[in-house]
């Protein structure tokens, strides 16, 4: 019997329920999700766009790499990645990186309250393959580089004011960020096969000029209590941050990362596993596993990650089917959504409007395979609150 033989016997001989109550204050000790009937039921056939839904819900495209924004002068970036939204006045601003070398970036849309386009306008140049990140409580939007020693930038969504290089955070191969306002720290994630979880505590919350680098120390176990010890040189010169701190925990492949009511969820791309990171008690969990999954796995190549109030977490995939799969509070993983026609791409930037009623999210290659043929899409319907 192979390895996930076994523990796939062994996850359905515990039970399939994985979580009781709300994801964000639950995960702890249960075990990981398992595929089931999500809230929306069924995938649909793909509408006109290729986007396969479930009943009630439809799509529209936003933005095209290479082409001027609708209703704007503004063309979009190359490579659209990671995302999230701001309000706004009465409407709203969806911000997205741009995964290119050496000038990334980021971009802005704003929309209006009835959800039509007012503006887009650039907000982060000339930097290098901006990859995820994550929204501060304060505004802002913190753009990764991912590239090895690359830097967190921190960007005003709003426009008008220049990003800000933010070396405190560290220099290492950045994906996402996540802010928990409770502990007035910030999450951060590392795209490395040997790679680290990260909190970076600011000397003054919302002024992130000067701080502290701490790395996530625990064993070699999927679950259990942990701890964080400073990084000696966040600088990673000469040596990677990730090598600095014995028993540090290294993770296969840092990718998306949320934090809400106390939990930080994470993701790593290398064995496709979303983890729970319970703040107030200092320990992990697996909240998905593929390898843990009895019967086939619905979620693979697991990338950018965010939630929602009602404590469902909606998790891109990087590969796999090109799908964007929900892990809901009550334990299930089931497709919300699939791309048709585009199996040379991978989804990224999925963010809800403030109000929780619009869906934004890029197939950053598109059509074409190539990071001149990205999409931006939105999504509507009856999401739950």
């Amino acid at each position: 019997m192979d390895r996930r033989t076994v523990l796939r016997a062994a996850t359905v001989a515990g039970g399939a329920a994985a979580f009781s109550g709300s994801l964000w204050a639950g995960a702890a000790h249960a075990a990981p999700a398992q595929p089931g009937t999500g809230p929306y039921g069924p995938l649909q056939a793909a509408d006109g766009r290729g986007i396969q839904l479930p009943a009630g819900f439809t799509s529209r495209i936003v933005a095209r790499s290479r082409q001027a924004v609708s209703g704007t002068s503004y063309t979009w970036h190359d490579a659209p990645d990671g995302g999230a939204c701001f309000t706004a006045g009465t409407g709203w601003i969806y911000v997205s990186n741009s995964e290119i070398s050496s000038t990334g970036g980021a971009s802005a849309v704003r929309f209006n309250a009835d959800g039509s386009i007012a503006s887009a306008y650039r907000i982060l140049s000339n930097t290098n393959r901006n990859c995820a990140g994550g929204a501060t409580p304060w505004g802002t939007w913190l753009s990764g580089e991912e590239v090895s020693r690359g830097y967190v930038y921190e960007t005003y969504p709003q426009g008008g004011k220049a990003g800000v290089r933010r070396a405190a955070m560290g220099r290492f191969t950045h994906e996402a960020a996540a802010c928990d306002p409770d502990r007035k720290v910030i999450y951060l994630t590392e795209d490395e096969s040997s790679g680290c979880f990260y909190r970076f505590r600011p000397t003054t919350w919302g002024d992130l000029s000067s701080g502290t680098l701490e790395v996530l120390v625990a064993g070699t176990a999927t679950s259990g209590p942990v701890s964080w010890a400073r990084v000696p040189d966040p600088d990673g010169s000469p040596t990677y941050t990730r090598s600095q701190v014995s028993g540090a925990k290294k993770f296969n492949g840092g990718e998306g990362c949320w934090y809400a009511d106390g939990t930080c969820w994470f993701t790593t791309k290398g064995d496709n596993r979303v983890w729970a990171y319970d703040a107030v008690n200092q320990r992990i969990d697996l909240a998905y596993d593929d390898s843990l999954v009895s019967g086939t796995a619905p979620l693979t190549g697991v990338d950018n990650i965010t939630g929602t109030r009602s404590g469902d977490l909606y998790v891109a995939e990087d590969g796999g089917n090109m799908e964007i799969n929900m892990i809901t509070p009550s334990g299930v993983v089931t497709p919300f959504l699939r791309i048709t026609g585009q199996s040379s791409s991978e989804i990224c930037g999925p963010a809800f409007s403030p109000d929780g009623t619009r869906f934004y999210f890029s197939s950053q290659r598109g059509t074409s395979g190539s990071s001149s043929g990205g999409i931006t899409y939105e999504v509507r319907g009856p999401f739950r609150s």
